[in-house]
């Protein structure tokens, strides 16, 4: 068994950890990682490790597990992901809100709807990018912009742009991490508090950022009433 099998045991059952994922598909694990990304990032299904799998991926890469070249297994992985959007996309324009407004579905829970739809309101276009990096989101967020009938060349951009981004950084971290550092593979559960960090950084820098530009217009405001008050 892999040393990263025993390390990642908290983090999940079996069968969705990572490691055990690649190990069991053996020469087809880069086959099964394709399939994996285009179902979390295309057919609602949220629960799938995506962040995850993409660093372990790269990891595998650095220490020889998993034989594919790096580059051919970025490209290939990024083509996934971003054909799963562009069919996540097609379910929410073809099917519609039918498919979101059922309270009593297993699949499809209202919360996450809930809290994807008011991450799509806030940051519109951008969201498409920043959910690549934020799990849950990014798996409802591409079928709620065809609901929406977001643009479909916008859409088509962006998606692109934010495939290309989760799928490089996220992998390069993993093989990183693997060729300079082989203690990693024995400290997977730190590894993947640090992909959680990572992955909520872009909606910090946009919490962050919308705070300040309240601010600024709360003081703009006091500044025109002062004048009246007096």
């Amino acid at each position: 068994m892999h040393p990263l099998t025993a390390a990642v045991t908290a983090l999940g059952p079996e069968w969705l950890q990572p490691d055990a994922i690649l190990e069991r598909f053996g020469t087809w694990a880069v086959v099964a990682v394709l399939v994996i990304l285009f179902v979390e990032c295309g057919l609602l299904i949220f629960f799938l490790p995506g962040d995850s799998l993409l660093f372990v991926t790269g990891l595998f890469i650095a220490t020889g597990a998993i034989a594919t070249p790096l580059w051919l297994a970025i490209a290939l992985m990024a083509v996934a992901a971003i054909a799963g959007n562009l069919v996540g996309y097609w379910i929410g324009a073809k099917v519609g809100p039918p498919l979101f407004e059922r309270p009593n579905s297993r699949l499809v829970k209202p919360k996450h709807v809930a809290q994807t739809h008011a991450f799509f309101e806030k940051y519109g276009a951008r969201s498409i990018v920043l959910a690549r990096f934020v799990p849950i989101v990014r798996t409802f967020i591409t079928a709620l912009a065809g609901v929406a009938h977001m643009d479909y060349r916008k859409y088509a951009r962006y998606s692109i742009i934010g495939g290309l981004a989760w799928v490089v950084l996220v992998t390069l971290l993993g093989y990183f991490l693997g060729n300079r550092f082989p203690a990693i593979e024995h400290n997977i559960e730190l590894i993947a508090i640090i992909i959680v960090a990572i992955s909520v950084l872009p909606i910090g820098f946009e919490i962050l950022k919308a705070r300040r530009e309240r601010r600024t217009l709360a003081e703009a405001v006091e500044d025109t009433i002062a004048p009246h008050s007096d």
